[in-house]
């Protein structure tokens, strides 16, 4: 099923008018900042942020000026931390392309990443819409923050699900929920619709972050990480604390305490990501997915009427579990 078409079908339009206003907000003149955003451009995407936040505005009355300027400020804030994220996690490739920070170096990345994020709050502004900034910003402060309690739990010894949906609530669920939020709040939705909305979002981006991390644990060049990126990286995931909490094997808690200690090695990272495979790992994070899907799709059932946008919505939830990247 061709479910990005049935997706962007009720704002085919308004995609491509977001798309030429983000490109252009993405863009300069001068030397090395244009050439360095012009690499940032050519990594394009799917834009399932600003589809979100078209879709939800849509569904809560319109599409306005109000909602493209907070689509570009969203994605471009998201666009900033990814950056600076590479910097931090000092990662040469950003989903198959070279990063910022391989490309040029630590110091040109961190700059670009700052004068992506006052672009973004430039956006912002032009709304005019006091909710909007302060949601906007708030986004950017739990991202941060995010960000940091991955870094802590790192050094975290305890091994359990519930620090794991902490971490995403403040990452991916977060943007997601910003998304929802912020186009049922352009479109002049009620406060109660609005948090509905972001609560619908929150879920959705739930469900995207589990099924990222399933792919940690398979190898496909269309990702653009090796299997084990993320156990390299020092994290553990929803797959292998669900093994590692229902089985007894002291020597893949050791393993585990070396990923958080930061000396495990590929072999062992072999070990462990097909430990994870047998002891049913991905089939649970699987069924947590099905799970937040459930709580989607009573939303659209209860809160959506137009059809065409019942259908994107129901296609979206859908994607999010079956994507291959």
């Amino acid at each position: 099923m061709d479910y990005l078409s049935i997706i962007k079908e009720p704002i085919v339009n308004d995609l491509s008018d977001f798309i030429a206003l983000f490109e252009q907000a993405l863009s300069h003149e001068d030397g090395m900042l244009a050439s360095a955003l012009s690499h940032i451009r050519q990594r394009g995407g799917k834009r399932m942020r600003p589809i979100l936040m078209l879709l939800m505005a849509k569904n809560y009355g319109g599409i306005s000026s109000i909602t493209q300027h907070s689509a570009v400020g969203l994605e471009l804030l998201h666009t900033a931390s990814l950056v600076h994220d590479d910097v931090v996690d000092e990662s040469s490739e950003r989903r198959g392309q070279a990063s910022v920070n391989a490309t040029y170096n630590n110091k040109v990345a961190v700059l670009v990443g700052d004068f992506i994020l006052s672009t973004a709050l430039l956006h912002v502004s032009f709304t005019s819409n006091q909710r909007i900034i302060q949601e906007l910003s708030e986004l950017g402060r739990t991202l941060a923050a995010g960000e940091i309690l991955q870094l802590s739990n790192i050094q975290n010894q305890a091994i359990c699900e519930d620090v794991y949906y902490q971490v995403i609530q403040q990452k991916t669920a977060a943007l997601f929920q910003s998304c929802a939020a912020i186009g049922a709040l352009s479109a002049g939705a009620s406060e109660d619709d609005v948090k509905k909305a972001g609560e619908f979002g929150k879920n959705l981006g739930i469900m995207f972050q589990i099924r990222d991390d399933i792919f940690d644990y398979f190898d496909s060049k269309e990702i653009g990480k090796p299997t084990g990126n993320d156990m390299a990286e020092g994290k553990l995931t929803l797959p292998v604390i669900y093994a590692l909490n229902n089985t007894d094997f002291d020597s893949m808690h050791t393993l585990a305490k070396k990923v958080k200690a930061g000396t495990i090695n590929p072999d062992e990272i072999a070990v462990l990501v097909e430990f994870t495979k047998q002891q049913g790992g991905i089939a649970y994070a699987e069924h947590k997915m099905a799970e937040f899907g459930t709580l989607c799709k009573n939303y659209i059932k209860e809160n959506v009427k137009v059809k065409a946008i019942m259908d994107a919505l129901t296609a979206y939830v859908d994607y999010v579990v079956q994507r291959n990247y």
